[in-house]
């Protein structure tokens, strides 16, 4: 991670840049966060539970706070669960399927890895990751329950807005016990390594304000917390899905090219926020951004921004510029279809819609084919109209064949209906 001169550097700036940006939702006492932020560097913690091979964009929100403090001079400890990752946080809709222990610990180590480029390791606050099976695996029940749960009362954690919520339809003992397992990490990591802050998503504040007290009652602090509000989409639907599902970090999961194409379609509506919880662009950057975005909605100056910063940020510099240059070859605005690596060419055209065939047969049966259009009539009428395109060459004849060796790579086809609608062919054999 490189050193960065546009974010605040004390404690006081940290804050009301953190405010500004809308990633404060909830706090315990902020006058107190503030003092104690501005007296020196702070050791913090934020978690992140393996419940898949991958952590999503929805998880960009805490990773991105966590850098955002370290460079402002702070402490980070990075906490896989690897202990509450096989129990799960108790979910509103039902109970979780447990994965299995191997799957669990093999999940940790691919977030460990995931986490690491967005932090600084080496220097005088470098980050560390702690995996909470450490203290707890090695913890019987009696004593779990003698020395964690005696501090717990029950009508507390019964007034847990999800605890509430399942408690109809059923809550096992397993799933309303993690908020014990959450509260003892940040115990364990304030006598460990004198941790005094913890932070994460809104729908955590009572596992957190459990910490809280938790180390209060045992005679430890004062520790500070304070919640990020979940991402929401203007339209209603979910933040970090898209058509093929979630938006995930890991490269194999959800391309490079898919995640830059992830941000340059964010609604306008959106795009303003999106920019002030990611973005590490200077406040007047962004200002002029949101003003860009108002006065010119259709040059789409904010979303083109923010998906190449993250884009960088996530997968690394080549592969944004792949993602950037793919955007324009595709739609026949710039660049040169051939110049698109293989790897970068397939996964735009299997975001698009990618259909493999044995054989080439005339363009309006792979318009056809690719569902570009719904008849062979209406493909005819679409190259009889000049609307139609093989590899960005303008195609006029209705009866037009496609040879092999304008094939790009020797197995790809990028098909094209005017100007927005694209599809994919690759060849089989």
């Amino acid at each position: 991670m490189t050193d960065r001169n546009d974010v605040p550097a004390v404690g006081e700036d940290l804050l009301d840049d953190l405010r500004w940006r809308g990633l404060i939702q909830d706090s315990t006492d902020l006058d107190e966060l503030r003092a104690r932020l501005a007296a020196g560097p702070v050791t913090y913690y934020v978690g992140f539970d393996p419940t898949a091979a991958s952590l999503h964009v929805g998880h960009l929100v805490q990773v991105l706070t966590a850098r955002r403090l370290q460079l402002a001079g702070h402490n980070p400890l990075l906490l896989v669960g690897g202990a509450t990752g096989q129990i799960g946080d108790p979910r509103e809709s039902s109970e979780r399927s447990l994965n299995p222990p191997e799957v669990v610990a093999g999940w940790v180590g691919k977030i460990r890895d995931q986490l690491s480029p967005f932090m600084s390791f080496t220097g005088d606050n470098a980050a560390r990751m702690v995996n909470n099976l450490d203290w707890t695996g090695p913890t019987s029940v009696i004593d779990f329950l003698r020395d964690v749960g005696k501090h717990f009362p029950v009508s507390r954690m019964l007034a847990r807005e999800v605890v509430k919520a399942r408690l109809e339809s059923g809550i096992s003992f397993t799933e309303f016990s993690y908020q014990l397992l959450q509260a003892n990490d940040f115990f364990q990591l304030h006598e460990r390594y004198g941790c005094a802050l913890q932070f994460g998503g809104s729908d955590q504040w009572g596992n957190i304000t459990a910490g809280v007290d938790f180390i209060r009652r045992r005679g430890g602090g004062p520790v500070h917390a304070f919640t990020t509000p979940l991402v929401t989409k203007a339209d209603g639907t979910k933040f970090g899905k898209s058509e093929g599902g979630a938006v995930w970090l890991d490269g194999t999961m959800t391309s490079p090219y898919a995640f830059y194409q992830f941000w340059l379609n964010a609604d306008d509506r959106d795009v303003n926020k999106y920019l002030r919880f990611f973005s590490f662009k200077p406040r007047e950057d962004l200002l002029a951004l949101e003003a860009a975005t108002a006065e010119r909605p259709f040059a789409r100056e904010a979303q083109k921004a923010l998906a190449l910063e993250l884009t960088t940020l996530v997968h690394g510099e080549a592969e944004a510029s792949a993602a950037v240059q793919a955007s324009l070859a595709l739609f026949g605005r710039g660049g040169s279809l051939t110049d698109l690596p293989p790897e970068t060419l397939r996964a735009a055209l299997a975001e698009a819609g990618l259909v493999q065939v044995k054989s080439l047969g005339t363009v309006a049966a792979l318009l056809k084919e690719a569902g570009l259009v719904s008849s062979l009539n209406e493909a005819r009428r679409a190259i009889g109209e000049g609307g139609a395109y093989v590899n960005n060459e303008r195609v006029t004849d209705n009866e037009a064949t496609v040879p092999e060796d304008a094939l790009l790579h020797g197995r790809f086809l990028v098909l094209r209906r005017g100007k927005k609608s694209f599809a994919g062919v690759e060849l089989l054999g």
